[in-house]
């Protein structure tokens, strides 16, 4: 049938027949974009979360290096205050003092600096400050009550400054939180400057019975010379 028709009546028909097909290609590409009108956005929202996750593990390397700084400050707060402790022990007491100044000015909450230099000043012949001593040492024990080595270093503070009757009784606190043989043998000789043969037998058998090498330490101790005649206390050295 189609054949019948003349040459340009065919062009016609099949330029109409294309406008025909242009126009519902362009109707169906319009609804299909009114269907999915949040595609173009939503790869932009995939890529800016591409770009958020790509930002964590540099700041998981920047938290790392942080904790990595602080561990390396630590160790070398905690090598300075080994440093002030040897020199106390050394009995280069303004060493020791220096030292944990050192630290302390770094690190006001390092417990262990304050009570080292406290002792440290107590013992000092430049400082012999007994005041300030034991006011660090209390600083020490602020920070960390249960620090049995402040404890120790609070009585033997009081002990040094003849304050007698308060030493025994910071040993005794210092013994409330660790067993220290030193503690022991702190209130023995105290009990010795006082002649009192009972309490020193009684205090000195005990850290000798944690530490038998406490006896070569005891006879040649001074604060033992009230009461070194004495049988009993004779007896607990041999």
């Amino acid at each position: 049938m189609f054949s019948k028709f003349s040459l340009k009546t065919k062009i016609i028909i099949l330029s109409i027949l294309c406008c025909i097909g242009v126009g519902i290609l362009a109707i169906n590409a319009f609804e299909n974009r009114k269907l999915h009108p949040k595609q173009e956005n939503t790869s932009k929202t995939v890529i800016k979360s591409d770009k958020d996750n790509s930002k964590q593990p540099a700041t998981g390397k920047l938290e790392e290096q942080a904790k990595k700084i602080q561990e390396e400050k630590d160790k070398a707060l905690e090598e300075k205050y080994e440093q002030g402790y040897n020199a106390f022990y050394a009995k280069k007491y303004d060493e020791a003092i220096d030292a944990e100044t050192e630290v302390i000015n770094n690190d006001a909450n390092f417990y262990k600096a304050y009570d080292m230099k406290g002792i440290a000043l107590c013992y000092s012949s430049d400082y012999h400050d007994f005041q300030g001593g034991v006011a660090l040492i209390d600083k020490a024990l602020q920070l960390k009550p249960d620090y049995g080595h402040a404890r120790f270093d609070k009585a033997l503070a009081y002990e040094l400054y003849g304050h007698y009757d308060e030493a025994i009784q910071y040993y005794k606190d210092a013994l409330a939180v660790e067993n220290y043989v030193w503690s022991y043998y702190g209130i023995a000789s105290i009990y010795g400057r006082k002649g009192d043969v009972e309490n020193t037998v009684k205090y000195l058998g005990t850290a000798v019975n944690m530490d038998p090498s406490i006896k070569n330490v005891a006879k040649d101790e001074v604060d033992f010379a009230n009461v070194k005649n004495n049988k009993e206390f004779q007896d607990l050295l041999k």
